[in-house]
């Protein structure tokens, strides 16, 4: 009975949450790219586009057929054998009854000026006819080059490029992107990036939460409008604060960057956005600004279960307020502390949007973290594969954090190890 009270929420976490990471672990174990039209699906098997097949085939055979009637001697047995050979290569292909027949549909269509669809097109081929086709086609290009004096030379290996194009050989490489992108510095720099800029922000946000959360949680008058007031940073969009920041961080009518500069904090107006270290410090100082009141608003509900005759027991006892904040408020704090941390801490390790649109990344990817390099690869060079490794990384990534904070913050609070 238990499990099946639990099950609609156990269905829900496996579609909302786990499917979509099985799904991204899947695509990465493939070479995925959009922009590559034999590799744009996930491949197990080797096909044959028989559209570009047929578009190239009959065409190399009539200019090698058509070249070996031109040449004489050691040449021209070259070229009839190269035409046997495909000729032979065709015939196997053409062996199985369901290849033939969608073989025959799809030269019936391109006689006819008929369109191809991409299913009718697509056809499954052994391996050993395909591996044979490809390298016969090899074949075809290095005999070709080195016969001299050919006037369809250019033809013949623009046909057998495309024919070759034509074989659609399985994608499938198992761990290579994970492999690749843990030896590549450009990770392990975002990593980095993303940690620095996490950590710093999000114990900032505590540390300015919890002192906001302590002083709104006392009894002064106007204390709700200064409570709304606070959350308005927070109420902001994210892409719409950052747009408005970068405003402000402008070297040239910046007002921030011109206050920061005549403070001391930075050297130049211009050095907030164009320098590594100034472009760090303005995604956290935005970051801090906009998220420090939804830190506060969760550290204020777990101040609002204190009872207060513990402060009162406490002033009797003669203890002085930070003696009260040590031994009462930040031990019974603890549960919403962890809360609010492992929160922001996930939060800000996925940070995108703010990054995105202020920085870009930039300059030179100083300001790069791990979500805004997957974008990059699965959006922007469409290379799904590699992106969904990267994805992978993020989510293992979180996990670990996500335990660590469990293992080492909340241990005493959850019963069920």
């Amino acid at each position: 009975m238990a499990y099946l009270l639990v099950a609609p929420s156990l269905l829900l976490i496996l579609l909302i949450a786990i499917w979509p990471v099985l799904q991204s672990f899947y695509y990465s174990l493939f070479d995925l790219r959009l922009n590559n039209p034999t590799k744009s699906e996930v491949t197990l098997s080797y096909h044959l586009d028989l559209e570009k097949y047929l578009n190239s085939y009959p065409f190399l055979i009539n200019v090698l057929e058509d070249e070996a009637g031109k040449a004489k001697g050691s040449p021209a047995e070259t070229l009839n054998g190269l035409i046997s050979e495909l000729k032979e290569v065709d015939a196997g292909i053409k062996e199985d009854s369901a290849v033939k027949k969608q073989y025959e549909q799809v030269d019936d269509k391109l006689t006819n000026m008929e369109p191809v669809s991409e299913e009718l097109s697509s056809v499954k081929v052994d391996k050993s006819d395909a591996l044979k086709l490809d390298r016969t086609l090899h074949k075809v290009t290095s005999e070709v080059k080195g016969l001299k004096g050919l006037k369809n030379e250019e033809d013949a290996l623009g046909l057998s490029s495309s024919l070759n194009e034509a074989v659609i050989k399985p994608n499938f490489i198992g761990f290579d992107h994970y492999k690749n992108n843990l030896t590549d510095k450009r990770m392990w720099m975002a990593i980095w990036n993303t940690s620095a800029f996490t950590i710093v922000s999000v114990f900032l946000e505590l540390v300015i939460g919890l002192a906001i959360a302590v002083l709104i949680n006392k009894a002064f008058f106007g204390r709700g409008l200064v409570r709304a007031t606070i959350l308005i940073p927070w109420a902001i969009p994210t892409a719409v604060s950052a747009k408005m920041w970068q405003f402000l961080y402008d070297g040239q009518n910046g007002v921030v960057a011109h206050i920061f500069e005549k403070v001391g904090l930075v050297g130049s107006a211009t050095d907030l956005l164009t320098t590594n270290l100034g472009a760090m410090f303005s995604i956290i100082f935005t970051d801090v600004w906009k998220t420090t009141p939804y830190m506060a608003l969760l550290l204020l509900a777990g101040l609002q279960t204190i009872s207060s005759s513990l402060y009162e027991a406490a002033s009797i006892d003669g203890a002085s307020k930070w003696r009260q904040f040590t031994t009462i408020t930040l031990p019974l704090l603890k549960s919403s502390i962890l809360v609010a941390l492992l929160f922001r801490t996930l939060d800000a390790f996925r940070v995108f949007d703010l990054v995105f649109v202020l920085t870009g990344g930039g300059p030179a990817n100083s300001t790069e973290t791990i979500s805004i390099l997957a974008y990059k690869r699965m959006f922007e060079q469409t290379n799904f594969g590699d992106g969904s490794a990267l994805s992978v990384i993020v989510f293992v990534c979180v996990a670990v954090i996500s335990m660590i904070f469990i293992r080492f913050l909340g241990r005493d609070l959850l019963t069920d190890r």
